[in-house]
């Protein structure tokens, strides 16, 4: 498998932290910055599943 690297923005809105990954286009939150991490990586990584070119020839 191989491996990429993606940036990661965190911002904090009320009492929630943004995650946004900029290249893709994902944006996940959670109550702490782990958990909006975390949720944005699991984001990103179905995201590319999906739409990967690789994914369109079946």
């Amino acid at each position: 498998m191989k491996t990429r690297q993606f940036t990661i923005i965190i911002h904090q809105e009320d009492d929630q932290y943004i995650a946004q990954c900029p290249e893709v286009g994902t944006v996940d939150q959670g109550e702490t910055i782990e958990a909006a991490i975390t949720g944005l990586k699991e984001a990103t990584r179905l995201y590319l599943e999906e739409f990967s070119p690789s994914s369109n020839f079946g």
